[in-house]
């Protein structure tokens, strides 16, 4: 056998995966076709934030990777929801989520994808038992009972007890098994780009609710001395289109608008990136000697930071069972009882995010006025700010 593990995908999910089975003592292939980008302002650099939530920062801990990224990172104190609904753009419902209501740590630490992408492929170098491919591909699947047969795009040929397909929405190796997947589109697009503003955001993560979808700005370490946020603005389709393609002092002019001026005029920090809006989970998530984690399981908007972190629980749930029962890696019994332990929380979390969305797409008036109302009458109540702020963590429902 060639590798106790090959890893397709070498996103943030593959990285931490390949980290997490190789510090675990499990030798370990990760090829992804496209090497990482590193540097923020590089071309294709991954200009997205990730929020790291308690759970997904303790098993981080545990495989050797937050050591890397602590110095890095921004913790998220509360998070805020804020409905502008009506007919100016201007808050009219706030809402907070103080983590200080359920511990003494933070909600979660901020940090930017292009930076993980350099820890994390760092911290491969760092491990023996880990051989990291960027610039190779998987691009075909063979499987019998007692091991599989990875072909790479470089034509070579690897076999492994167990593939962990980490390669995306469009994920090559759930093709090749013949997973199909239930997707949901919602006619929108997120650019996704970072300010700069001159009112602090005093480690508050700030979601605005007003048609098409929330504007959300996720504290950042200071840049040249300037408070700093990540956005994310969820549009509907051609209004993000027309927005990426306003020129930068436009541009700049409709996101503070949109913003509510709530950290004064925001200034760009960043160029600017798009990519469209889908939910999508597949139909299983192992199949003989495969298993399915993160995007290739599971896509969700970005909404309560869920994305990523259901992806750790993914990698966490498949760790623990692989050291549970070293001698099963990969078989069917351990590969079932991945699917198990992850499915209904799976499930549960896309219908509910996308429940979410659609609500903050709402644009006609009266269903605006109905929502704030909502917001006000739940959200107020503390009891079910806690229940949802533990839910948000990975409690579940």
């Amino acid at each position: 056998m060639d590798y106790d593990i090959v890893i397709s995908g070498g996103g943030i999910a593959g990285l931490t995966a390949a980290a997490g089975f190789a510090s675990a003592g499990f030798s370990t292939l990760c090829v992804d076709p496209t090497p990482p980008v590193t540097e923020r302002e590089a071309d294709g650099a991954d200009l997205r934030t990730t929020a790291f939530l308690q759970p997904a920062q303790a098993f981080l801990d545990e495989i050797g990777l937050w050591s890397r990224l602590a110095d890095h990172a921004m913790p998220l104190q509360v998070m805020r929801i804020v409905d502008a609904g009506g007919p100016v753009a201007e808050p009219r419902v706030t809402r907070d989520f103080d983590a200080a209501d359920l511990s003494d740590r933070p909600f979660g630490w901020n940090l930017p994808n292009w930076l993980l992408r350099r820890e994390m492929a760092a911290r491969l170098g760092e491990l023996a038992n880990v051989d990291f491919r960027p610039g190779t591909g998987t691009t075909a699947l063979f499987t019998r009972e007692g091991e599989a047969r990875v072909t790479l795009s470089d034509g070579s040929k690897v076999r492994c007890r167990m593939v962990v397909a980490a390669d995306g929405r469009a994920s090559p190796m759930r093709q090749a098994a013949g997973i199909g997947v239930k997707t949901t589109r919602f006619g929108q697009k997120a650019l996704a780009f970072a300010v700069t503003h001159p009112i602090p955001h005093c480690n508050v993560s700030t979601e605005i609710h007003r048609t098409g979808g929330p504007f959300t700005l996720v504290p950042l370490p200071d840049l040249d001395g300037r408070p700093c946020s990540a956005v994310v603005w969820m549009e509907d389709g051609p209004k993000a289109q027309r927005l990426f393609d306003l020129d930068p002092a436009t541009f700049q002019a409709e996101m503070s608008e949109r913003s509510c001026f709530l950290f004064g005029p925001l200034e760009l920090a960043s160029r600017r990136t798009i990519w469209p809006i889908i939910a999508q989970e597949a139909e299983r998530l192992s199949s003989q000697r495969l298993a399915l984690v993160a995007e290739a399981a599971h896509v969700v908007p970005p909404i309560g930071a869920q994305g990523l972190n259901m992806s750790l629980k993914d990698l966490a749930a498949l760790r623990d069972l692989a050291l549970a029962r070293p001698e099963g890696l990969g078989d069917a019994q351990m590969l079932s009882a991945y699917h198990r332990s992850r499915i209904t929380d799976i499930r549960a979390r896309v219908a509910g995010i996308t429940a979410l969305n659609r609500i903050s797409q709402l644009s006609a008036q009266p269903l605006r006025d109905i929502r704030a109302k909502g917001l006000d009458a739940l959200y107020g109540l503390k009891p079910v700010r806690t229940s949802l702020m533990q839910m948000g963590l990975g409690a579940r429902g």
